[in-house]
């Protein structure tokens, strides 16, 4: 699946991408880069940005790249985040970008999936502000189901 393709995949079939209006910066098949623009609606008790927004941020970075990668899949197997650990550093203020790196090779995932196993594998998200500030950290276990 092309970059472009990923995300518009992604604002169609999550319509809460669309809703918090996330920007598709870069979409590749190792790497994906969204942006969460700074909205009033979407800040916590102490005027930072809340944690569900940013986890959704991380969540769809990390599904971004997943397509890119496994999107030409779709037809043999559903990609399914299966555990989440996110941790908090930095209040996060003002727009914040989340980075999403696909953490094993496309290959060596394919193969497990061609050899009929359900083969997981891990991405990691860095959530910064404009500054570089480091605000969160996301470790997101994949999956890819096999269709029935």
């Amino acid at each position: 699946m092309d970059p472009h393709a990923a995300a518009e995949w992604l604002r169609s079939a999550v319509p809460f991408v669309h809703h918090l209006g996330l920007e598709f910066l870069e979409v590749q098949p190792t790497r994906a880069v969204l942006r969460l623009p700074d909205q009033p609606a979407f800040h916590n008790h102490v005027g930072g940005l809340h944690a569900g927004a940013m986890f959704t941020l991380g969540e769809s970075a990390s599904g971004a790249v997943v397509l890119a990668s496994f999107g030409d899949l779709l037809d043999r197997a559903t990609p399914l985040p299966t555990q989440v650990e996110m941790r908090f550093l930095k209040v996060a203020l003002g727009p914040v970008t989340a980075e999403a790196v696909l953490g094993r090779p496309v290959a060596e995932v394919l193969a497990e999936l061609d050899a009929g196993t359900r083969p997981e594998f891990p991405v990691a998200v860095t959530v910064r502000t404009d500054d570089g500030t480091v605000t969160s950290e996301l470790s997101i276990t994949w999956t890819l189901r096999p269709n029935r």
